[in-house]
This record gives C-alpha cells, sequence and structure tokens, in this order.
C-alpha cells in the first residue's frame, strides 16, 4: 500500500473526495425512491388498463396507446440506457435486452392470427425494475455494513501550542506533540497516554463491546471511542500512519480486489450474453421459415432473450462477496479483498508464530541461576549488554535490573541475529544470548530444568550462569486451536526462535500437531515453503520479522492491534484485536460467502436453463420467463445478503 505524503491540494482533494462521496450516497437513495414511485404509479395504471381492455372491444393500435403509457412510465429509463448503450458499443446489456424482449411483445400483437402481449411487455418491465430495487436496496446494506468503518475517522484534534489548546484538523497535528482528548471524543491519532485514565469503546476497530482501559503509559490507537475520563496523549503517528487511517484504506481496496468467482462472472456474461442473443434469433427465425409460423416462434424467441439475461449472476455474486467483507469487517476482521475469501475459505494448514501470537509477548524474568557470580551481578552485566536493543527478551533484562544509572562503561556492543548480543563492560567482554552463541564461544553451558527462554551469560568466554525468562500464553490461544480443528482445518503448526523446551511445553498446552522451534526468520520460511506444498497454508504472526513469512504463505494474517506496521501491509487479512480465535471465524466467513456463492450460481443457471428448454418447447409462458429472470435474481440477491450476517 502506497504512503502519501499530506500537502494542502491532497486535504483539498480529500475533502472534494468525502463532498462527492455524500453526494453519490444522497443521489442513490433520491434515484432509488425515484424508482419505488414509477414503480407503484405503473402497477396502478397497468391495473387500469387490464380492467379496460376486459371491458372494452377496442382496436389493437388503441389498446398498445393504453398500454404504452404505464410501459413508459416504468420503462423510459431502461430504454434510454439501452440506446446510450447502443451508441457507446455495449449493445447486449441487460437494458437492451429487456428493451427488445418487451418492444417485440408489443410489436407481436399486430402480426396476423398473433394474440395481443401487452399486459405482458409491461410486467415484464414492471418486474424488471422491481428486481432492480432489490438490487440497490442490497447493494445499500451491504455497503453500509463496510462503511460504519468509516465512523472510525475523526474530524478534529485539540493541540496543546505554546500552553493554549487549538482545535485543529488531524492532519495538522506532528508526530510528538500533545492532544487532549476529551469524554465522548474519537481519538485522533495513535500516541502514549501521559496523564489520565479512562475507558475506551473499541467496537469500531475490533468488534469487541467491552470497553477497554487504559491509564498512564499505556499505548492508545486512533478510532476509538474515548469514554469516560480526560486524556493528555503524546503522538506516536502522524495522522495517515495512524490505525485508523491504515484500515480505511484497506477497506476501501478490499473492495476492488476481485474473487475468482467474480472474475468469472464477469468474463462469463461478455460470452454467455452474445451466444444467448445468436441462439434467440435462431429460435425465433430458422423454425418460422420451416412452419411459416413467425408470430409463435418469434414469441418464444423473446422468451427465450427474457430468460436468458444474465443479471441474477452478474448481481448477487459480487454482493455475496461485499457482504461477507462486511460481515468480517463487523468481527474486526478486516480482508482485503474478496480474493482472498476464496483462499481463505480453502486454508488447510495454519501456521502460527508462536511470541505475540499464540503468547502475550509480555516477557518476565522468572528464575535467575548464577554460578559463579551472584544473582544480582549477573542481572546487572545482563540488563547492561542488552540496554540498547527493543527485543522484548531484552525489555524483559532490563525491567528486573532498572538500576543503569551507574558507572558501568559499556562499549562495542555486536549483535548477532538469532544467537545474542556481545558487549564490553568495564574491561570485560560479556556476551548474553542463547546455547549457539555460547557454543560459538565455546563455553561450556549446560541446560535448565525450568520452562522458559534461557538466557546464558559468559565473561570472557567463561559461563557464569543462567537466567529464565518465560512469557504468558494467551486466553483464548487453546480455544483458537481447538476451533480451527472444528472448522475443518488438518494441521496446525507452530514456529518459533524460541529454545526446544519452551517451544514443545506451548504446544502440549494448546494441542498444536507440529512445532518447530530455534528458527531464524528465514528458517520460518524455509519451514512454510515445506507446508505449502500439502495444500492451502494460512500464516498467522505479528512480528517485522513475520514479514517475509506473511508474503510467502497462501494467506497472510496479521494480528493488527499490537502488530508491526511491517506485518500488517504484508498480511491479506488483519486482526484488529489480536485475538488469534478470531482465524477460525475468519474460515467461517470466508466458507459461508463461498457457499452462498455457489448456491446463487447453481440456482441461477438451473432455473434458467429449465425455462429455456420449455421456452423453445412452446410450454412456457412470459411469466414463466419474467420469474426466470427477474425473480432468480431477487432470490440469488436475498440469498447473497445472508452473507452480511457474520
Amino acid at each position: 500500500m502506497e504512503k502519501h505524503a499530506h500537502t494542502p491540494e491532497c486535504e483539498h482533494c480529500h475533502e472534494q473526495h468525502e463532498h462527492e462521496h455524500h453526494h453519490h450516497h444522497h443521489g442513490e437513495e433520491e434515484e432509488g425512491h425515484g424508482r419505488l414511485i414509477k414503480i407503484i404509479v405503473a402497477a396502478i395504471l397497468l391495473a387500469v388498463a387490464v380492467v379496460i381492455e376486459k371491458k372494452t372491444d377496442w382496436a389493437t393500435w388503441q389498446y398498445l396507446l393504453l398500454f404504452l403509457v404505464p410501459y413508459l412510465v416504468v420503462g423510459w429509463d431502461t430504454l434510454k440506457e439501452a440506446a446510450e448503450g447502443l451508441f457507446e458499443g455495449e449493445a447486449l446489456s441487460e437494458d437492451f435486452l429487456m428493451s427488445i424482449a418487451t418492444l417485440g411483445a408489443l410489436g407481436i400483437g399486430f402480426m396476423p392470427g398473433a394474440e395481443t402481449q401487452f399486459p405482458e411487455a409491461v410486467f415484464v418491465m414492471l418486474f424488471f425494475q422491481v428486481g432492480e430495487l432489490f438490487e440497490e436496496m442490497a447493494e445499500g446494506r451491504s455497503r453500509k455494513s463496510i462503511s460504519h468503518l468509516m465512523d472510525i475517522r475523526p474530524d478534529t484534534a485539540h493541540v496543546e501550542r505554546d500552553g493554549k489548546l487549538e482545535t485543529v484538523k488531524p492532519e495538522e497535528v506532528a508526530v510528538g506533540e500533545i492532544i487532549l482528548i476529551q469524554p465522548g471524543e474519537k481519538v485522533p491519532m495513535d500516541g502514549i497516554v501521559l496523564e489520565g485514565k479512562s475507558s475506551l469503546d473499541t467496537v469500531a476497530l475490533t468488534g469487541e463491546s467491552v470497553p477497554r482501559s487504559i491509564h498512564e503509559g499505556d499505548e492508545i490507537l486512533s478510532g476509538c471511542v474515548n469514554q469516560s475520563g480526560v486524556l493528555k496523549v503524546k503522538t506516536t503517528k502522524a495522522f495517515g500512519e495512524s490505525t485508523a487511517s491504515r484500515i480505511l484504506d484497506l477497506v476501501e481496496n478490499a473492495a476492488s480486489a476481485k474473487s475468482k468467482s467474480e472474475s468469472f462472472i464477469t468474463k462469463f456474461a461478455k460470452i454467455y450474453t452474445p451466444i444467448v442473443v445468436a441462439l434467440a434469433v435462431l429460435v425465433a427465425v430458422v423454425p418460422s421459415l420451416i412452419t411459416g409460423e413467425w408470430a409463435t416462434w418469434i414469441y418464444r424467441g423473446l422468451l427465450f432473450l427474457v430468460v436468458s439475461c444474465p443479471c441474477a449472476l452478474v448481481i448477487s455474486v459480487p454482493l455475496t462477496f461485499f457482504g461477507g467483507l462486511g460481515g468480517a469487517s463487523r468481527k474486526g476482521i478486516l480482508v482485503k479483498g474478496s480474493n482472498l475469501l476464496d483462499k481463505l475459505s480453502q486454508v488447510k494448514t495454519v501456521v502460527f508464530d508462536k511470541t505475540g501470537t499464540l503468547t502475550e509477548g509480555v516477557f518476565e524474568v522468572t528464575a535467575v541461576h548464577p554460578e559463579v557470580i551472584d544473582q544480582t551481578e549477573l542481572l546487572h552485566l545482563a540488563a547492561h549488554v542488552e540496554r540498547h536493543s527493543t527485543h522484548p527478551i531484552a525489555m524483559a533484562l532490563r525491567n528486573a535490573y532498572p538500576n543503569e544509572a551507574d558507572d558501568c562503561q559499556v562499549e562495542g556492543i555486536e549483535e548477532t541475529a538469532g544467537h545474542g548480543i556481545m558487549a564490553t563492560v568495564n574491561g570485560k567482554k560479556v556476551a548474553v544470548g542463547n546455547s549457539k552463541l555460547m557454543d560459538k564461544l565455546g563455553a561450556a553451558w549446560h541446560p535448565c530444568e525450568q520452562s522458559g527462554t534461557i538466557i546464558h551469560v559468559a565473561i570472557d568466554g567463561e559461563y557464569v550462569g543462567h537466567i529464565v525468562i518465560s512469557d504468558r500464553i494467551k486466553e483464548d490461544s487453546a480455544e483458537a486451536i481447538a476451533a480451527l480443528k472444528a472448522a475443518g482445518v488438518s494441521r496446525t503448526v507452530m514456529l518459533t526462535g524460541d529454545q526446544e523446551s519452551v517451544a514443545a511445553a506451548v504446544a502440549q498446552t494448546l494441542n498444536v500437531d507440529e512445532y518447530h522451534a530455534q528458527l531464524l526468520p528465514a528458517d520460518k520460511v524455509k519451514e512454510v515453503e515445506k507446508l505449502l506444498a500439502q495444500g492451502t497454508l494460512a500464516f498467522v504472526g505479528d512480528g517485522i520479522n513475520d514479514a517475509p513469512v506473511l508474503t510467502r504463505s497462501d494467506v497472510g494474517i496479521a494480528m493488527g492491534a499490537l502488530g508491526s506496521d511491517a506485518a500488517i501491509e504484508a498480511a491479506d487479512v488483519v486482526l484488529m484485536d489480536d485475538k488469534p480465535s478470531k482465524i477460525a471465524t475468519a474460515v467461517r466467513i470466508a466458507r459461508r460467502t463461498i457457499r452462498i456463492a455457489k448456491e446463487n450460481i447453481g440456482l441461477a443457471i438451473g432455473i434458467k436453463v429449465l425455462v429455456l428448454v420449455l421456452a423453445v418447447l412452446g410450454i412456457a409462458t412470459m411469466w414463466m420467463a419474467v420469474f426466470a429472470d427477474v425473480g432468480v435474481t431477487v432470490l440469488a440477491v436475498l440469498n447473497a445478503m445472508r452473507a452480511l450476517k457474520a
């Protein structure tokens, strides 16, 4: 996803887009009301015309004029669209097919020995408009299901400048400025709470209805609503990079990525429509030349046209996917395109990164085992060596020995990815890391019976003890694994850079099928590549080092709220509340969406083929043809609406 710098022109364009967006929806609503009024007026006029036809004995052309009134009231827009399409080279649209079929039905009454079809022609056009109305209503509801996320966009920010409080647009607030958030206001940008405590309504971001407590020092995400206390926040990201802006970007781009089914339907309609028009002409002309019954066969050809219109497929399938994306977003699951719902529905293997995904990623020192030096000295040296690292384990060591303000000299810090850190402390070469680092130095380390991440320490190549650091398993991790198995996922795998003993303990607790420990980022990619051969694979991760694996997997799932920016950019699916149990929900929604799309394809094609055969055999009537087209469209649209219910 591209990042754009905010310029005044950009802001102006954004405002203009918002303005146009509002007018677009307003215009759509007005159009829907107008269509409904036309349908009601035309239905009343049609009923009056049918009554007059029964009671009178007029000439055919007089009846034609009578039925033309309701026909033009309800069908004028369709005729206009058909004519415009013809001039623009898009002749084979559904408007064109409907116009030809209904005008043909109006004209049949003037052929020798033919019965008039005036009421049927008006009814076909009337019912076609009812179908269009249903489609508009369904699209509106689908759009609303995603546009609820648009409510997270904050309008203003109160920023402290020169001792005064200014109200500005969030785009104008720089990183590092202090903003004040009053109760009831949306959080305009991501930051750290400096003062105050409150509870946050995170439902728009995460789908969770339970408010989240927030205190001094906590991270706060844009798009949440501050419920109770006044908060003073130092911003950590510019508005364009904040959570709310990035989510809106993801959602706006999601609708444009087409699924295989949608692409298939679009291509299918382009090939199918010309073939059907050609067949309708053959049905009308060839038997007429043989039998001379032009009126009968032209009528059957017109029925063929009405029935074969592909609108049920063209409308309902994209609508189903749109509904699926909306239903998922309401649960706090952002899927970056309907093509990914296809893939997500086929997932057979789910691979998890351990730290921050299945576990909290909150490390703490649980045991200190010194050998040559005392416990305090061991912690003191480890904390000094790790003082500049941002790794969670380094932070745990620093938290266990917070007194860094001593006169120790720390220099020559060298970090080796996947091994550890070495530095010179007061002239002594101190190494802090895993067993691979100890082996490299030739330090005689030994294993620890306690479960956790073991951090070994050596001074000048001599082993001096180790520290045990543990990570808490997330509350719903076990539930997530069980739910995936219940959803039909055949294999769950855990990958971690941690030691074998830690990985084994977590895998056993959670009932994961398989685990691989002591992996570097490159090793994780290799493991995923091996597993890719065994079916569609989803990888779930949260850290910066997970970005390559997220990209390599069939479906990359990132823990969004606390995950790194790189992981969220690389992922296909973002879980806004970091709950692994949402993965099974995402798979379930995807499978349901695909099932509904397949039902619609089967329903539309099945009924159409049946009525087409009946039309050629002369059994079908215009009413059947109307049902096979518009009736099936309405049924398919109503079925597609089920995808909204996540």
